[in-house]
């Protein structure tokens, strides 16, 4: 599948800012099954100071600063990206959830030892036994660790209700847990907070999902949002094996990928500081649009 996407962050503050200082993650991760042939970040006022790099997790990152009385930040993503097929392998030829947890825990240097860095707590996903006896069920001893994670994901699809104003971007996991309700970070971070809390590497996964309007019902300009799901380590014949709890299902060609961390605050699509604003009022708008070629 072949798209366009466009990411639009409008800032309105309430006072002038004389000085304010960026970081971007909104370009798409060059995969093995993703290539971003074009990606523009456009940004008014224009920076006095911009760079681009790549950080601790590889996302593509753009730092900017303005210098300047100013009192609106519009910053504009445009990409083009193409998503191919993923080939998942089969559930039952996965090891054992305990294989890869003993594996990735050893104090011996081997293939696991990277993904071993993402079983820990991070600053919002903590572990705790609660949420190891939430996954428990799905983990029985033995279970190749794919079929455990699809299961445990579509736990979470079936026991909790999407909703948008159950949860800020500051709920704890904790709390997620006991309401039964939130959005797709909050279900990424709460099957990262399971699968963690087992001693298992997964890592947050921030992106963009493909909708499609009703039947008979024309796209509607910048009603697509973000999307966040999980990838977990299946081991290094598998490697990392996307997951989708909002959604029950295993991300292919409608997933696209923007960047990856620990948890949210790794992978925020643009945060800053400012000198001099006051209060600010933040509109996001995104469109993720098919298109026939590129």
């Amino acid at each position: 599948m072949k798209y366009e996407l466009i990411h639009r962050t409008s800032y309105l503050y309430e006072g002038m800012v004389t000085v304010s200082h960026h970081m971007a993650r909104l370009a798409p991760r060059p995969l093995p099954n993703q290539r971003c042939p074009w990606h523009e970040l456009s940004i008014q006022p224009v920076p006095v100071g911009r760079g681009v790099h790549a950080d601790a997790y590889g996302n593509v990152t753009t730092y900017f600063e303005m210098e300047g009385s100013h009192g609106e930040l519009e910053v504009v993503a445009h990409s083009f990206v193409e998503v191919f097929p993923t080939v998942h392998p089969k559930a039952e030829g996965t090891p054992a959830w305990e294989r890869v947890r003993a594996a990735c825990g050893s104090s011996v240097l081997n293939g696991y030892s990277e993904a071993g860095a993402f079983r820990f707590a991070s600053p919002m996903v903590p572990t705790a036994k609660e949420f190891a006896d939430y996954a428990r069920q799905d983990f029985p001893a033995g279970r190749p660790i794919l079929g455990a994670v699809i299961a445990l994901m579509g736990r979470i699809h079936r026991e909790f209700k999407f909703d948008t104003v159950a949860t800020d971007v500051a709920t704890p996991v904790s709390e997620v847990l006991r309401k039964k309700a939130g959005v797709c970070q909050d279900f990424a971070h709460l099957m990262l907070a399971c699968l963690r809390s087992l001693g298992l590497p997964a890592r947050y996964v921030s992106g963009y999902l493909e909708t499609k309007p009703p039947a008979g019902q024309t796209r509607l300009t910048g009603a697509d949002a973000s999307h966040a799901w999980v990838s977990v380590f299946c081991g290094e014949e598998a490697g990392w094996i996307d997951a989708d709890p909002t959604n029950d299902m295993l991300p292919n060609e409608r997933h696209i990928t923007i960047a990856w961390g620990r948890d949210f605050s790794d992978v925020s699509p643009l945060r800053g500081v400012t000198l001099g604003a006051g209060g600010q009022k933040l509109k996001v708008a995104v469109d993720v649009i098919p298109v026939e070629g590129i």
